[in-house]
C-alpha cells in the first residue's frame, strides 16, 4: 500500500502546484507566400483551471490518507 500513498502525495504536490505556476501557451499565425513567411507568435501563461486543480488535491489527499491506514 505504499504506492497508494506515494502516488497520492503526488497528486497532492501536482494539485497544489497548479494553483501557482502557469502554464505556458503559445500560437503562431503566419501565412507562407513562396519563400516568404508573414506572421504573428503570441504567447499567454495560463493557469490551470480551478476546478482541475481542486479533484487533484482531493484525489491526492484521499490516495495519501487510505494508503497511509493500511
Amino acid at each position: 500500500m505504499r504506492t497508494l500513498l506515494v502516488v497520492g502525495l503526488v497528486l497532492l504536490i501536482i494539485g497544489v502546484g497548479s494553483f501557482f505556476v502557469p502554464v505556458p501557451h503559445r500560437e503562431n499565425r503566419s501565412i507562407k507566400v513562396g519563400d516568404t513567411t508573414i506572421g504573428v507568435e503570441t504567447q499567454h501563461n495560463e493557469g490551470m483551471p480551478r476546478g482541475v486543480s481542486i479533484v487533484l488535491v482531493v484525489a491526492g489527499a484521499a490516495l495519501a490518507i487510505a494508503g497511509a491506514r493500511h
